[in-house]
C-alpha cells in the first residue's frame, strides 16, 4: 500500500467587494439570475454566470422537476447553453451563488459532483483552466483556479 496525498489551493475572499471588479460584476449577475431559479421542491436557488473569451456572459439558474433526475443545475444550464450557442468561444471563468428560501446560506457552496464533471469536460476540451468562484447567499467567496482542484481524480476521454 502507498499513500496518495492530494493538495489543492483555493482562495477565500471575505465578500464580493474583495473580488476584482470584473468578477464582482459576474457574481452579481449570478446572484440576479439565482432569483429566477425554478426550485419549488428543494427551495434551493442557484445562479451561474459564465464569462466567455469574447466577453459574452451566459447565465443559468437551476430548473427543478417533480421527477427529480429531470431537473438541471444552474452550472450545467449555463455551461451547456454556452457550449450550444458559442461552441468555439473559450470559457474564461464561472461564478456561482446559491441560497435557500428556508434558511440563510452564508457558507460558500461549491458545484455538485455532476456539475464538476460537466465543467471539467469543457476545461479539458479547451485545454485551459476554468476558474470557479462560488458563494452562498452572501459573505465569503471561494475561488478555485481550476475545476480539477474540485475534482482531483478526473474521468476524461482517455479513461474510456
Amino acid at each position: 500500500m502507498k499513500t496518495i496525498n492530494i493538495n489543492t489551493t483555493l482562495y477565500s475572499f471575505n465578500s464580493i467587494d474583495d473580488l476584482p471588479v470584473n468578477i464582482q460584476n459576474l457574481m452579481n449577475q449570478a446572484i440576479e439570475i439565482r432569483s429566477k431559479a425554478y426550485a419549488p421542491y428543494s427551495n434551493f436557488q442557484v445562479g451561474a454566470a459564465v464569462l466567455l473569451k469574447s466577453g459574452t456572459v451566459v447565465l443559468g439558474s437551476n430548473q427543478e422537476n417533480a421527477a427529480y433526475p429531470s431537473g438541471l443545475c444552474a452550472e450545467r444550464t449555463a455551461v451547456f447553453s454556452a457550449g450550444a450557442n458559442y461552441p468555439n468561444d473559450e470559457i474564461v471563468c464561472i461564478c456561482i451563488s446559491a441560497s435557500s428560501t428556508l434558511k440563510d446560506t452564508l457558507q460558500p457552496i461549491p458545484p455538485c459532483g455532476a456539475c464538476r464533471q460537466s465543467l471539467l469536460e469543457y476545461e479539458n476540451r479547451q485545454k485551459s483552466n476554468i476558474p470557479v468562484y462560488f458563494m452562498g447567499k452572501s459573505g465569503e467567496v471561494v475561488q478555485s483556479p481550476s475545476i480539477q482542484n474540485l475534482l482531483p481524480f478526473i474521468f476524461k476521454e482517455d479513461s474510456l
